[in-house]
């Protein structure tokens, strides 16, 4: 079975989001959009498209619960559900929610060191 596939985004923990991003923007020139982050196109060696996309945002870090650390990585993944179901017949600590929307269906699992990983699906065509 196919797991996973890339990494689809890098999400950041931050004491001061705005301030952060604005960092980001200014020393870095990423192009921190109103939601917080941004989207890298994938490009092959030439510069050319190459149909991807990574995600990469500052927030809060709400959404790294149970997990107090200062990041959280999104892997692509082929199968999400496939997937899950393979890491909890490992013993893995799958946790119970799943999410399904326009942006593809997500599941979270725990490593062995307490980070929370993001699995995500891209919707069909993606």
């Amino acid at each position: 079975m196919t797991r996973v596939t890339g990494i689809g985004g890098v999400f950041i923990k931050a004491k001061d989001p705005a301030m952060l991003r604005a960092w980001y923007k200014d020393h870095l020139g990423i192009d921190v959009q109103p939601w917080g982050g941004t989207s890298f196109r994938w490009v092959d060696s030439s510069g050319h498209p190459a149909g991807g996309t990574t995600a990469w945002m500052i927030g809060d870090g709400n959404s790294f619960a149970p997990s107090d650390a200062a990041f959280m990585i999104n892997y692509r993944v082929a199968d999400l559900h496939a997937l899950l179901d393979a890491l909890r017949s490992e013993g893995c600590n799958v946790l119970e929610k799943t999410e399904e929307s326009e942006f593809g269906k997500f599941g979270w699992v725990m490593d062995p060191e307490g980070n929370k990983v993001e699995l995500w699906q891209p919707p069909e065509g993606h």
